[in-house]
């Protein structure tokens, strides 16, 4: 499995005690879909947020690169819609 799912993976995961059968005391570790697939989405979004767009000496690059900005948030806020990310 890849490094950065299975840290997502086990930060999915909830620990609780609880007892077994017998009424002897265990640990109860439970993975939360909902929150994997959060995570996995926030990831996704922290790297759209944080990429370096390169601008060049020029003022068509300073264009482009407002354009691609501009499409950047639009996939962003595309993503969020879709999973219902704040």
């Amino acid at each position: 499995m890849n490094e950065r799912i299975k840290e997502l993976y086990d930060l999915s995961l909830t620990h609780t005690t609880g007892k077994d059968h017998a009424g002897n005391p265990m640990a109860i570790i439970k993975q939360n879909p909902q929150v994997f697939a959060e995570l996995i989405i926030k990831d996704c979004i922290d790297k759209i947020e944080a990429y370096r767009i390169p601008v060049g000496n020029s003022s068509s690059g300073e264009l482009a690169c407002e354009w691609t900005y501009d499409a950047l948030k639009e996939i962003r806020d595309d993503i969020k819609g879709n999973f219902g990310i704040e």
